[in-house]
């Protein structure tokens, strides 16, 4: 840590205003390969079995060891503020004890729609940004072209050149130059991914009255290694333990599975227990379909703690038993938010690509459009597995994701939407 300006850094090189403030040698890159196989590990749910992305691999690393890259993988994002001993950040990633030990076992991903821009120019993207929003008028286009097409890590490179450049705030000017959902796309565009979900969370709890919606899509989707990190980023950033905040404002049977999802204690996945498999789903027929009520706690108990692979087998062996699938028992045996909590469970189990594809399909059916949802997922997922959710989306619902965004929105919002979706799958 740099005692005269107080920043801990991660990294290989983090760069401020053009001049070098840490350069990590090679003999360190053991560490240092695990943190780029890291950089894009957070806002990402569960990886399905049949598709394990490779770890990031190629020119950057090779430069890495020999101890010349500065920090085009991890960004500006690389770069915190540190309140606490011992933290350290990359892209949302906190290692801070067990954390700090299991960080080789995060996966990068690599199925997002917008990816690193090259050749990229952070000083010349800055400038074409202060030309686009000076004077009278905004030119909307440039804005929302550099955007939508640069990573998340070199918009923050963006944003640390243009207040370097014109000592202004780029966030400020696009508040103050755009308007309506256009303005809210754009400023959660500049959002940094690390604290993209404790940002959402922190105004799902705050103020009167709860967003269960995004309590529920957050915290049922993301993997035990984002939900600890979400919680850290949570502590860090308004320090406050974001357990504390969500139980004072929930209740019941659903407070307790998202307590028990907070605790980021799902098994990990491995070889799958055949005999507890059958257990587990004789223990959620019982809970349920032959119980006069409904056990909840049962079914809190198995969808908030087992592994992705086992409750997959669970799933198809509740069938074998019942005749129904786990989502039909969740149905007739609970209500209101646990239940819409433990489908969302169940169904990021199955695919979160497939989970994702619905509800941003739900967020345009009928009249109307969440915004807030849209615009949630279509950024938070941009660069980690939006083409698997492309997929998803034209496979269920019989039209392609580019097209509902065409025929459900407008304006410049429109535009920014689609180079953010990458294409029509028609």
């Amino acid at each position: 840590m740099d005692a005269a300006c107080g920043y801990r850094y991660v990294g290989i090189s983090v760069w401020m205003g053009g001049s070098i403030l840490k350069r990590v040698t090679p003999a360190s890159f053991a560490w240092r390969r695990r943190v780029v196989s890291e950089h894009r590990c957070c806002n990402s749910g569960p990886v399905p079995e049949d598709r394990a992305p490779a770890r990031t691999t190629g020119p950057e690393v090779a430069a890495a060891e020999a101890g010349h890259i500065r920090w085009q993988v991890l960004g500006a994002v690389g770069l915190w503020k540190s309140r606490q001993p011992g933290l350290q950040r990359c892209r949302g990633v906190c290692f801070t004890g067990q954390n700090a030990a299991n960080s080789n076992k995060c996966l990068s991903y690599t199925r997002g729609t917008v990816t690193a821009f090259s050749p990229f120019d952070a000083r010349a993207d800055a400038e074409a940004l202060r030309k686009a929003m000076k004077g009278m008028g905004t030119d909307e286009e440039t804005v929302l072209k550099i955007l939508t097409s640069r990573n998340n890590a070199q918009r923050q490179e963006i944003a640390a050149a243009f207040k370097t450049l014109f000592g202004r705030d780029l966030v400020d000017d696009l508040k103050s130059e755009l308007t309506s959902k256009f303005e809210t796309l754009m400023v959660s565009l500049m959002r940094p991914a690390c604290i993209f979900d404790a940002h959402a969370l922190k105004h799902a709890i705050k103020g009167a009255g709860t967003n269960e919606k995004v309590l529920t899509e957050i915290l049922a989707s993301r993997t035990p290694a984002e939900l600890r990190n979400i919680k850290q980023v949570y502590l860090q950033e308004y320090e406050a333990n974001l357990e504390d905040k969500i139980t004072g404002e929930t209740s019941g049977y659903f407070q307790r599975l998202l307590v028990v999802l907070l605790q980021a204690n799902r098994d990990p996945d491995g070889r799958v227990d055949e005999g507890l498999v059958e257990q587990d789903a004789q223990v959620l027929f019982r809970a349920g379909e032959l119980k006069w009520g409904t056990d909840e706690e049962k079914f809190i108990t198995i969808l908030g703690t087992r592994s992705v692979s086992h409750l997959r087998r669970v799933f198809d062996k509740y069938m074998t038993i019942s005749g129904f699938q786990i989502e039909e028992t969740i149905d007739r045996e609970t209500s209101g938010d646990l239940e819409k909590l433990l489908l969302a469970v169940v169904k990021c189990i199955r695919s979160v690509p497939a989970y994702f594809a619905e509800t941003l399909y739900y967020s345009m059916k009928g009249a109307g459009t969440d915004d807030d949802t849209l615009i949630r997922v279509m950024v938070s997922r941009s660069e980690i597995d939006l083409l698997d959710i492309r997929q998803e989306f034209r496979k269920n619902f019989a039209k392609s994701l580019h097209q509902m965004i065409q025929k459900d929105t407008s304006g410049d919002y429109r535009k920014a939407l689609l180079l953010l979706c990458g294409g029509d799958d028609e």
